[in-house]
């Protein structure tokens, strides 16, 4: 029997974390083995390392998200990269640039992402990576500061963006939207993806995948995004799920 990784979950939010037994029981009884638990602060990250050290299915990831760039201090930069040098992080985000929202201006969104880049660099960590309504200037930093590793998180680009993504030797991961019917050329630049670069995510509490809109997102329902690219891509479930433990061994370090 095939297991799964959701590689981009926000369990230790407010929203799931009232309910986290519930939620590892429930993502366990779908196929899923291992989680990237992607924490947006330091209350998160401390809930995160809580579960880590209960059951070794979880692996933490910690960034300040472009939109909440205004919320982290110097001291929480250095405390960021304290993490990073106690080996307790797997990967540094979700990180990059949301010009869909303007609660944090450009230049600075950018000075953000550049100084987290720096510091996964510094570590040899993995980014995941937030790009909304700013694919240019995203992909303009990231060439600037190649070569460099990670995943773009929930992925929503063109063919020709996702070419870029590939050449730089990032990975493209897919969550709900990849299932809903007006998700226009997804499926289509998800079918031209490579096994070896592809994951699947839930993103949750967000984007829950259809036919469970309306539903809270939780790691479970990463099943129903894994079966719509099987789908997609034609390939069958076993293979997939065990091409895709294998990009994450690769990327991440984990046995």
């Amino acid at each position: 029997m095939y297991t799964l990784i959701d590689t981009h979950c926000h369990i230790t939010c407010d929203a799931l974390y009232e309910r986290i037994d519930e939620v590892i029981q429930n993502a366990k009884e779908h196929h899923v083995e291992r989680m990237m638990i992607v924490c947006t602060g330091f209350k998160e990250y401390e809930r995160a390392e809580s579960l880590k050290q209960k059951e070794d299915m979880f692996d933490i990831a910690l960034g300040f998200h472009p939109c909440d760039l205004y919320d982290f201090s110097e001291d929480d930069y250095l405390r960021l990269e304290q993490l990073l040098q106690e080996g307790k992080l797997a990967a540094v985000g979700e990180i990059g640039l949301d010009y869909h929202w303007k609660d944090v201006e450009k230049e600075d969104q950018k000075k953000g992402f550049v100084r987290q880049i720096q510091l996964a660099k510094k570590y040899d960590k993995p980014i995941l990576i937030h790009m909304r309504e700013a694919t240019k200037d995203t992909l303009d930093i990231l060439q600037e500061y190649a070569p460099h590793k990670g995943i773009f998180h929930c992925f929503s680009g063109s063919r020709e963006t996702a070419d870029i993504v590939l050449k730089m030797g990032f990975h493209i991961a897919y969550g709900g939207p990849l299932t809903f019917k007006n998700s226009r050329g997804a499926p289509e630049v998800c079918e031209q993806i490579p096994l070896d670069r592809l994951f699947v995510e839930t993103d949750c509490p967000y984007l829950t995948p259809h036919p469970y809109r309306g539903k809270q997102n939780e790691p479970k329902y990463v099943e129903v995004t894994f079966d719509k690219m099987c789908e997609i891509k034609q390939v069958d479930k076993e293979i997939l799920a065990k091409q895709m433990k294998q990009n994450y061994e690769a990327l991440f370090g984990k046995k």
